[in-house]
């Protein structure tokens, strides 16, 4: 039996399809009126099953454009302008997750954590419980933006906001390798006595010579909390805000009970883990540029427009794309091609209204 909550749209489709076709419609003893019941409660099935899932993950500048501040108001507007983009998806009746950075929010949220402890003496927050703290704020600001457009435009559609947990491991090698700069910056001194407190953690010279800043781990994400519930509110036509900065770091403690964890995940990772258990039917990676490039802002750029799983690879290994943007969302875009995903468009708010836009990744070869 095929399982009907869990396939893509086209093969709902053809099973459904293949319904009608069946020798259970073809029976001579089957009754008119039963004919007639199961083809309106199919047709209603099918209306409601065939619609494409998107999963959309929003860049940094969805929130916050380089040289501002990043005042409310500044956010409000970046976000409303971003919306606005996002209603061709609505026009074209798409059922839509949503996931965003949170960088430079969870930045301050820490900066105004360590300000208070040391005017105050307030205690400080860990950086997981900062993450949920980001979570609720940027999520407000999209649901209420996208609401307010939507009701403009004379759509019905509900939006909600999950606060997201991601579970990681412990044993993840990147707990070994601490990376990602979070918080202030301290100068070695205030670095030699921060480890002095607390000697588990981590701290890296910045390369600008502008001191040292605590670094934690980015590990691999590995389940998304709320999953289920995800997929059915998406299912029945509610625009879903999850997974914001790839969710809320936990691990599972030997009693299997889950608690925070401080790391930072990759949120286009997440967001194609999620993508790819909700089995949505495209991601979109969005980002400041309109495609991925090779020799990317060089006088030899070349603009990607369609991408197989192979030539990605080999870019990556050719260092076409930097770590500090592009290859992370190539990397995710391979995830969910790699694990059933049929397509993954990387591009700007822009340009998500014109067809075959951006660069696209699916399975060519």
């Amino acid at each position: 039996m095929i399982d009907l909550v869990n396939n893509t749209t086209k093969e709902r489709l053809d099973f459904s399809l293949s319904f009608f076709e069946s020798d259970y419609c073809n029976k001579k003893k089957f009754h008119w009126y039963a004919v007639f019941f199961n083809f309106c409660f199919l047709k209603s099935f099918l209306t409601f099953m065939i619609k494409k899932l998107a999963v959309i993950a929003l860049g940094g500048n969805a929130l916050l454009r380089s040289g501002q501040k990043g005042t409310i108001e500044e956010q409000r507007k970046n976000v409303y302008e971003t919306c606005n983009k996002l209603l061709h998806f609505v026009e074209q009746d798409y059922n839509i997750v949503i996931g965003h950075g949170n960088g430079p929010q969870v930045g301050n949220v820490l900066l105004g954590s360590v300000a208070g402890n040391k005017l105050f003496g307030l205690p400080m927050m860990p950086l997981d419980i900062c993450g949920s703290f980001t979570q609720g704020h940027i999520g407000y600001l999209i649901e209420q933006q996208f609401s307010n457009l939507i009701r403009t435009k004379g759509f019905e559609r509900q939006i909600v906001t999950l606060v997201t947990q991601v579970v990681v491991s412990k044993s993840d090698p990147a707990f070994s390798h601490p990376s990602k700069p979070i918080g202030p910056y301290y100068t070695e001194a205030e670095k030699d006595v921060l480890i002095g407190q607390h000697p588990e953690d981590s701290y890296a010279a910045d390369p600008k010579g502008r001191g040292f800043r605590k670094v934690v781990a980015s590990p691999q994400p590995l389940e998304i909390q709320n999953i289920h519930l995800i997929k059915r509110l998406a299912e029945e036509g509610n625009i879903v805000i999850a997974s914001g900065g790839g969710g809320i770091p936990v691990v599972r403690n030997e009693n299997g009970d889950i608690e925070g964890i401080e790391a930072v995940i990759d949120k286009d990772l997440a967001l194609a883990l999620l993508a790819t258990k909700l089995r949505a039917d495209e991601l979109y990676i969005l980002t400041d540029v309109q495609h991925a490039c090779l020799y990317f802002n060089t006088s030899q750029e070349i603009p990607l427009n369609e991408l197989s799983i192979a030539d990605a690879r080999q870019y990556l290994i050719d260092g076409h794309f930097s770590e500090g943007s592009m290859a992370p969302k190539i990397r995710a875009a391979l995830y969910f091609i790699e694990n059933g995903g049929s397509e993954c468009i990387i591009t700007d708010a822009a340009h998500l209204h014109i067809p075959n836009a951006g660069t696209r990744i699916r399975k060519l070869d």
